[in-house]
């Protein structure tokens, strides 16, 4: 494309927005300058430049989250023409007009594109999704982990809570206490870790708990959504396997 046809064409937008948590949602259209190499980002900011709307009146700019800008951090996922997925890795150029711009439904909204995901945070914290390493740091170095388990453990590493598994999975809103793909997975992750395993039936207990993977309806649409291509459904598998055998050994100690 030349400049001067670039310089002519303009991108449009509609956007969901929400003033607080106790008002309803409406839509605001805008319409912006194109420039090449554009992502649904710099759309943004460029709104928030120049707060105008589509009729040419001053709105108030449009609120985001957003970090790294490196599709890592998680932070600014959205629904862009009806996707749940990373803002920053959405470009211009191949997404079809008018773009429409939602939050997420899954999470509640705290003004226009910001969510809350405090549910993911809580449910990390129920599984107890770390490595406790108090009072094992001075005892020198721990089990190495088998090359072949630390190559697919790597790959659940990569979640970033961003929160779109929860958005594509049907089994999460606001009628469910559901805990969703991601902790399931990482349940994976840390039970895997040769220090993680010494709370391996403690988080196991928690996913057998109301809310936990018997809530999973096996829709498949965590692992097609997920940014990071995190094999969720595996993951799932492996602790319903896992899970089973928990509950065998509960039975079997009474």
């Amino acid at each position: 494309m030349s400049q001067t046809a670039a310089a002519s064409k303009t991108v449009k937008f509609i956007i969901t927005r929400q003033d607080n948590q106790e008002t309803k949602p409406y839509t605001e259209e805008f319409e912006i300058p194109y420039r090449p190499g554009m992502n649904v980002i710099s759309a943004l900011m460029e709104i928030q430049r120049n707060p105008k709307n589509a009729q040419g009146k001053d709105t108030a700019p449009v609120c985001w989250d957003s970090n790294c800008l490196e599709e890592v951090c998680g932070a600014c996922s959205m629904v862009i023409n009806g996707k749940p997925r990373q803002a920053c890795a959405a470009l211009i150029d191949k997404l079809e007009q008018p773009i429409r711009i939602q939050p997420m439904k899954t999470f509640p909204v705290v003004r226009d594109l910001v969510i809350d995901r405090s549910r993911m945070f809580t449910a990390l914290k129920r599984v107890k999704a770390w490595i406790p390493i108090d009072g094992t740091y001075d005892l020198g170095p721990g089990p190495k982990m088998a090359e072949k388990k630390r190559q697919w453990a790597y790959e659940l590493s990569k979640c970033m809570t961003c929160g779109v598994c929860l958005e594509a999975c049907p089994n999460v809103n606001e009628k469910t206490d559901f805990i969703g793909p991601a902790a399931i997975s990482q349940v994976r992750l840390f039970n895997a870790h040769p220090t993680g395993e010494m709370n391996k039936e403690e988080r196991l207990e928690a996913l057998m708990q109301d809310g936990g993977i018997e809530g999973c309806g096996n829709s498949q649409n965590c692992v097609r959504s997920c940014p990071k291509g995190i094999p969720l459904t595996t993951s799932i598998a492996e602790m319903n396997k896992d899970t089973t055998k928990q509950l065998f050994k509960r039975w079997l100690s009474v």
